[in-house]
């Protein structure tokens, strides 16, 4: 008896002993643990479009040019129970170059979305969501062929979404959608000489007569850099494959003020159709509209003494066409 004892508390001394070096062993080689899942998942996308055409010596005639266009796509995404925090950056910057003609920029974005949504049962696609949207530009923009008057700058504008309501997301569909009753959008107009003209729907300037030169004016009150707005956002996102590796991708947003034209809505669509050819090389087909009612088209008037201003005609239709080839790199 005395030796069956004996040999049970060896037995699992050894025992105790080996769970114990084993712990040792895990704590200064982690590596070996197999790695635990994690709540985030992430995407990383670059790409570079470009189309070129030259001529030389061609009896029909034509402008040798040259485009470029830089895209990137960030993704980062917190899924864990009944919580879930997207998060999203975009980035574009595009330039061209003919002959006999300055390099004019093509495109310029910048696009950051935050959203994040609760839901009461991990089997509902239905959210309380609170989102946060920016948006600007990287460089000043111009009315070409004047390159003298800016007539967007980086900041000015900027707009800033800030609202809660209820999100229903898809991920199986790759579709979500957006309905906030009550959302601040924030339109800032960084560059004084553009707030003066009251650009982008903040307040203008004020002027009074010269006193000393009735001729002319003089500033009397600068105009706001920041408008608010408190109204009704929503917007849609889907992504399908509608034939083998031709993927079509749609953005829209809707926003209206309460106070400032209700019903009188701000939209903004944007839809590609992706064409992939392998990993790294793929074709797309964009359109973009935008329709503000703030947003006043630049025009050119030539006075009399040949000096060219640039004045205001009214809101318009915004649209924006883009065909390109080019090369893709996802990463890690």
């Amino acid at each position: 008896m005395k030796l069956l004892r004996s040999t049970l508390l060896l037995l699992l001394l050894l025992c105790t002993t080996s769970n114990f070096a084993q712990i040792i062993q895990t704590t200064l080689n982690p590596n070996q643990l197999p790695p635990m899942p994690s709540n985030w998942s992430k995407k990383n996308q670059l790409g570079f479009d470009i189309s070129e055409i030259a001529f030389l010596n061609w009896s029909a005639g034509g402008n040798s040019s040259i485009s470029g266009l830089f895209k990137g796509e960030f993704a980062r995404t917190y899924a864990k129970g009944n919580h879930k925090w997207a998060n999203e950056l975009i980035v574009k910057y595009g330039l061209n170059k003919q002959d006999g003609i300055e390099l004019r920029k093509t495109d310029d974005a910048v696009l950051l979305n935050s959203t994040y949504g609760f839901r009461k049962d991990t089997t509902s696609n239905w959210y309380y969501s609170a989102k946060y949207n920016f948006n600007t530009q990287f460089t000043n923009g111009y009315n070409y062929p004047n390159k003298d008057i800016a007539i967007s700058r980086p900041f000015a504008p900027a707009y800033i979404f800030l609202g809660a309501g209820a999100e229903n997301s898809n991920k199986k569909k790759n579709r979500t959608f957006y309905f906030s009753p009550i959302t601040l959008k924030t339109t800032l107009v960084l560059d004084q000489t553009l707030a003066n003209q009251g650009a982008f729907g903040v307040k203008k300037a004020v002027y009074a007569p010269d006193p000393n030169d009735p001729a002319n004016t003089i500033l009397v009150e600068d105009g706001e850099k920041v408008k608010a707005e408190f109204g009704i956002l929503i917007t849609g996102y889907s992504k399908s494959e509608i034939f083998k590796n031709i993927f079509f991708e749609n953005r829209l947003s809707l926003y209206t003020d309460y106070l400032n034209k209700f019903g009188n809505v701000d939209v903004d669509y944007d839809t590609r159709l992706d064409l992939v050819v392998n990993a790294y090389v793929k074709a797309n087909i964009g359109v973009h509209l935008v329709y503000d009612d703030d947003i006043k088209t630049k025009k050119d008037v030539v006075d009399a003494a040949g000096a060219t201003t640039q004045v205001n005609d009214g809101p318009r239709l915004q649209l924006k066409q883009v065909l390109g080839v080019g090369v893709v790199y996802a990463f890690q």
